[in-house]
């Protein structure tokens, strides 16, 4: 009989999110998100993700896919609605992961806390128009 296999990286995350939160802008303003997100973990260190957010104003639409090598965690990213893309870098501890983004003239840092059924998606950004979002999520 083999042996049982650990847990992946990111089985933490896997199925669907959905939830609320709000979009900072550079002049100040701040508008309401509403979320989906969607996580597929493949095998034991990859992750699938596409995370939807819609505000009044504006529409996010990100997929990414990930790997996780021990605690280093590497992907690219891309985002549909602005077509942009670019890769992540960071690391996975517990159930936390924290990660540079780059690319499409955009960059910053993202963070995922996930405790149980709730989970807290923080970005920070150094570009223009859009300076962070934060999202709470619950399992769906």
């Amino acid at each position: 009989m083999p042996a049982p296999r650990a847990a992946g990286a990111f089985a933490f995350l896997s199925g669907s999110w959905s939830g609320s939160g709000s979009i900072r802008l550079d002049d100040g303003r701040s508008e309401a998100l509403k979320c989906r997100a969607y996580y597929s973990p493949k095998g034991d260190e990859t992750l699938g993700l596409a995370l939807r957010c819609a505000s009044s104003s504006s529409k996010i639409e990100l997929r990414a896919q990930l790997t996780a090598t021990g605690s280093r965690v590497a992907g690219h990213w891309e985002e549909r609605t602005f077509n942009a893309s670019g890769t992540v870098a960071g690391h996975a501890s517990g159930n936390n992961i924290k990660l540079a983004i780059n690319g499409g003239g955009f960059s910053g840092s993202m963070a995922v806390t996930t405790d149980g059924k709730s989970q807290v998606i923080s970005v920070a950004t150094k570009v223009v128009a859009l300076k962070g979002v934060s999202v709470n999520l619950r399992r769906d």
